[in-house]
């Protein structure tokens, strides 16, 4: 797959550059440029990012990096069984659990909640930072919804990160996931105000909490793109209306002047 020239390979993580110092220098380059271009198109084209990560994996899939890499790809385009391969093989070669809570979502993504609901309460989870154990509980709530466990899942999003008042990286989310089960279980006023507290924290755009927010609040966005292009639609046809007005006008008096002769 072709590479843009501006990318180098000098952009990868200096840890990543350190795994790939394991190879030949010319493969290194070609699989750190690779690498960059599976971060650089995750989120917007998941397709190329996965087409990138497999050439990564074809030249370097002993580089625990590397399956990591074409995990989060797989992930990215709803290969979960894929991605649970290539997260399990890099938590083999490294023994880091980093990789733990998309883990047990890709066991929710293979139809298989009570799998991951296991292994939120594994001894694994206690070994994450915050910002992992968050995301266990987020997935962990999202197996409860999967179950048809609403109200479970509103008991196990509350947290002492819920009710904090500081603002970090998860928090957002973490609003958002609560308000919305809260609203399946039709507690409508109380989603509410977590979209609301979503919205206070989501600095980033992260989620679409002022969409749902508004959405609860029966507030209707009109796209003012669309009508202009309404507008121009309709311009043609009025002008041929005109047209066809004007020759009928002018065949009517060419009539009357018939009459008169």
């Amino acid at each position: 797959m072709p590479i843009p020239e501006d990318v180098t390979g000098d952009e990868i993580d200096k840890d990543v550059r350190q795994e790939l110092q394991s190879l030949p220098k010319t493969l290194a380059e070609d699989v750190a440029r690779n690498l960059v271009m599976v971060a650089r198109l995750l989120d917007e084209d998941p397709e190329g990012a996965y087409g990138y990560s497999r050439v990564a994996l074809r030249l370097a899939s002993r580089v625990a990096a590397v399956r990591e890499a074409a995990g989060f790809a797989a992930y990215a385009n709803q290969k979960y069984g894929e991605a649970l391969a290539e997260f399990r093989a890099a938590k083999r070669m490294t023994g880091n659990i980093d990789l733990w809570p998309v883990m047990a979502d890709c066991e929710r993504g293979l139809g298989r909640p009570e799998k991951a609901l296991d292994m939120a309460g594994a001894p694994e989870v206690h070994k994450l930072d915050k910002a992992g154990q968050v995301e266990m509980r987020l997935v962990a709530a999202g197996a409860r919804r999967d179950m048809g466990q609403l109200d479970a899942a509103i008991v196990t999003l509350q947290s002492p990160e819920l009710a904090a008042n500081s603002v970090q990286p998860w928090t957002a989310r973490l609003r958002y996931a609560y308000a919305d089960a809260l609203l399946a279980a039709g507690r409508q006023s109380e989603a509410r105000e977590w979209f609301a507290k979503a919205v206070e924290a989501d600095r980033d755009g992260s989620t679409d909490a002022s969409d749902r927010l508004a959405e609860l609040d029966g507030v209707e966005f009109v796209d003012a793109m669309a009508e202009d292009e309404d507008d121009e639609v309709q311009a043609p046809a009025s002008s041929e209306a005109s047209e066809h007005e004007d020759k009928g006008e002018g065949e009517g008096e060419g009539d009357d002047q018939g009459d008169k002769d």
